[in-house]
């Protein structure tokens, strides 16, 4: 199996230098960057196999900015994005999330932290590779073992967060979770962030999936309860 490819994003060298020894002690191969828009040139020419990213970056192009226009990039748009930060600020944290970032960590960290955390979100974007099917609901078509969502003919370019808390979902068509249980389902038991973190990633899906998100189809609120996937009559 090919070394996957880690790139870290940080202007102070010696995270960057402590990261880095950390995750090629776990066998990865890492690449680093002290700036947003290093960060993106490497990205797009080396096409890494996760991201971790600091939020704070000088030079003009913030740990946002990146998020964002990874996200809008028709090849890199499903990099797992781990996003971290030494700003606690709640709102911080679900910005970074809305705008598609798969998980978050607060400084100060533990470098092993970090490693727990990068190998959890490989970890569930590889997990269906070996399952075989094909979900139907409505007009939303799940490709588990490819990891690809298409909306009638309209391919959906989902985040890996987002395609987990789909395909919860969708194996359970009409069933509601509740927030905890969908993180429980969808992140490592290690994590340790906010209930609102799966509403902005629910808003996101919405914005993909739904014609009009003030009136969703199939990612239905289940009031007092939490979420579920409906089949559209």
């Amino acid at each position: 199996m090919p070394t996957q490819a880690i790139l870290v994003v940080d202007d102070e060298v010696q995270i960057v230098a402590v990261v880095r020894d950390y995750l090629a002690q776990a066998g990865y191969s890492v690449l680093t960057a002290r700036d947003g828009q290093t960060a993106l040139t490497l990205a797009r020419r080396e096409q890494p196999d996760l991201m971790v990213l600091d939020l704070m970056l000088p030079g003009g192009v913030d740990g946002l900015d990146v998020c964002r226009q990874i996200r809008r990039d028709s090849v890199l748009g499903a990099l797992p994005i781990i996003m971290h930060t030494s700003r606690v600020e709640e709102t911080d944290r679900l910005i970074g999330l809305e705008l598609g970032a798969d998980d978050y960590i607060t400084k100060p960290f533990s470098p092993r932290e970090v490693v727990a955390r990068v190998k959890a979100v490989l970890r569930r974007v590889k997990q269906d590779m070996g399952h075989t099917g094909l979900l139907r609901v409505g007009e939303l078509r799940i490709d588990v073992p490819r990891r690809h969502v298409t909306l009638g003919a309209q391919v959906m370019a989902l985040t890996p967060t987002e395609f987990d808390i789909l395909l919860v979902l969708a194996r359970y068509p009409g069933r509601p979770f509740t927030r905890a249980q969908l993180m429980e389902r969808v992140y490592d038991t290690a994590y340790t962030g906010y209930d609102r973190a799966i509403d902005s990633h629910i808003t996101n899906l919405r914005s993909k999936l739904e014609a009009d998100e003030r009136y969703p189809r199939y990612v239905v609120t289940v009031y007092g309860i939490g979420y579920k996937l409906e089949e559209p009559r």
